[in-house]
């Protein structure tokens, strides 16, 4: 009988040889090798998806002559219009599709891709009174609304630690968006607006978060995601004719229009599709880290783009959310990993 030893060595020696032969022995392997390794490394496609969500401002920005409604409409109606052949294939799957996870599709639709979106290129359409990053910077206290509305709906336990942490993100969205300590007369009220309107965002983002897991549990993340665009073109569509905006949808510039499609084509349908895919391949506390790309990369951008950097106040505020963030967003998703899908299931 052969000891463990000698089988482990043996063993060893084999593992050797492969990795010899791919980049040595066999060159033409050494490529395939590589980009197995690459596509199973989760946490590059995170931060990749991060970075295109930074760069998600930027395109926003430039379409702020466009009222948001008309701009959340065709950045949605373009994705749909792009993974209509992956959902064709899919068809008896989604005829099937039972009425509560269509309730959770409803519910993100109208939380994440509709008022989510609207207030989010709101925010960001108003840069006279608030910086590109502080906006991203806001964005981020998402997973607050994601652990609060857990335990809301879904019965989730907050652990003691998440309260004062609270406490310290409110404290560093205050500093980063009031940098001065108060409020000041003349841009104050569309500073505080713009602050809100970033914040209502990620509120409207973390409170659907339930809902999507509920549905991406079901449906494989291609067909959500082109089913969520699918249901959100139709609700912005309907919106679009009661605010009466229809001229506007009609009108838009050939320059806007390739502009849509590049939001759709990177930093919409794009980096979701990857953001899923890294999160599938990372641990979650790994995940959260990786995630932090997105403010940073905002805030080298907005000093790139923009020509603006934080105060001094704003940079210890800054710290102070997105330390806690960090440690919320945690939170968020061991509780999200523990989490039963049965009490989604009697909620819908």
């Amino acid at each position: 009988m052969k000891s463990k030893g000698i089988v482990g060595y043996k063993e060893g020696k084999r593992s050797a040889a492969r990795v010899v032969r791919a980049f040595v022995v066999y060159p033409e392997e050494k490529g395939v090798f590589f980009m197995k390794k690459l596509l199973a490394f989760g946490p590059l496609f995170i931060i990749l998806a991060a970075f295109l969500w930074s760069l998600d401002g930027l395109l926003r920005v430039s379409l702020y002559s466009l009222p948001p409604i008309v701009v959340v409409f065709w950045e949605h109606f373009i994705g749909f219009l792009i993974l209509l052949p992956v959902l064709l294939p899919k068809w008896k799957e989604v005829a099937s599709i039972k009425p509560r996870v269509w309730g959770a599709f409803a519910w993100v639709t109208v939380l994440s891709s509709i008022l989510g979106t609207v207030l989010y290129t709101a925010a960001l359409g108003k840069v006279n009174f608030i910086q590109f990053s502080v906006v991203v910077l806001l964005q981020q206290t998402q997973p607050l609304f994601v652990v609060l509305f857990g335990r809301l709906i879904l019965k989730e336990r907050i652990e003691k630690a998440f309260w004062p942490l609270l406490a310290v993100a409110l404290v560093g969205a205050y500093l980063v968006s009031f940098p001065a300590g108060w409020v000041n007369a003349a841009t104050g009220a569309g500073t505080a607006i713009a602050a809100l309107m970033a914040v209502g965002a990620a509120f409207s983002w973390g409170s659907s978060t339930a809902f999507s897991r509920y549905a991406l549990v079901r449906l494989p993340s291609l067909v959500v995601t082109g089913l969520r665009f699918g249901l959100a073109s139709i609700l912005g569509i309907a919106l679009v004719i009661v605010m009466g905006y229809q001229q506007q949808v009609a009108g838009i510039t050939a320059s806007q229009f390739w502009m849509l499609v590049a939001i759709a084509l990177s930093t919409g349908m794009v980096a979701l599709v990857i953001y899923y895919y890294g999160l599938k391949r990372t641990p979650a506390r790994v995940s959260a880290i990786c995630e932090l790309t997105w403010p940073l990369s905002a805030v080298a951008l907005d000093y790139v783009y923009f020509h603006k950097t934080l105060t001094a106040t704003q940079w210890i505020g800054a710290f102070l959310l997105m330390a806690s963030i960090w440690r919320v967003s945690r939170m968020a998703k061991k509780a999200a990993m523990g989490s039963s899908n049965t009490r989604l299931t009697n909620l819908l």
